[in-house]
């Protein structure tokens, strides 16, 4: 668990990430998310692997304001790791949509320039809209697929997308752009759960003195 800078005036935001990675790729995509929440004042981030979830894994999920989603785009989707926690959040949606109103978003990366990684994103927002989450995108104009130092230089708009070239060292990709696109996810969802749950907090608040 990592925190942003405190400022007590306000809820603490906690964003929970839940990736799969094989290679190491996505796991530095999913620090750097990290990375950015942290920037907001009033985080917490938590890391969530999703090959070796555990009861704790899941409390960590359920506390969570914003769930952020990655896993590795294979054979044009998901991994089988992602699609079985998928799959077994079904125990949630069965629980009166237990997820209901967390904000959410996504990456993904793969070899390929494209590899179809927009249905892994795709694959994320329906999964969200399922439990009842709101989908948060990504607000960056595209840069150019050549210059591997650019912000969102694949283009993505529904969330982050990643390529590494295969004989690309782990200690070097995914490129420093794409990892800097990813922290501006983290910073961009942190924001948005942090307006929607002071929002609350406010009109919670003022809703109580009303009644008093």
């Amino acid at each position: 668990m990592t925190t942003g800078a405190a400022a007590s005036r306000w809820p603490t935001i906690r964003v929970a990430i839940a990736y799969h990675s094989v290679r190491g790729h996505v796991a530095r995509l999913a620090g750097a998310v990290a990375d950015g929440v942290v920037e907001v004042p009033d985080t917490v981030v938590d890391l969530v692997p999703l090959d070796s979830l555990t009861p704790a894994s899941w409390e960590i999920l359920d506390g969570a304001d914003a769930l952020v989603f990655g896993c590795p785009t294979y054979m044009g989707g998901p991994s089988t790791v992602f699609k079985a926690f998928a799959e077994e959040s079904l125990r949630v949606w069965l629980d009166d949509l237990r997820w209901r109103h967390k904000v959410a978003t996504g990456f993904t990366h793969s070899q390929a320039l494209s590899g179809d990684k927009l249905s892994t994103l795709q694959y994320f927002t329906i999964l969200a809209a399922q439990h009842g989450m709101v989908w948060v995108a990504l607000d960056l104009y595209p840069g150019t697929a050549g210059t591997t130092g650019l912000l969102n230089r694949l283009g993505a708009w529904l969330g982050a997308m990643s390529q590494s070239d295969h004989d690309a060292s782990i200690d070097a990709s995914p490129p420093a752009g794409d990892l800097e696109t990813a922290r501006h996810l983290g910073r961009r969802v942190a924001r948005v759960a942090r307006d929607i749950i002071v929002g609350r907090h406010v009109l919670h608040t003022a809703t109580e003195r009303t009644a008093s």
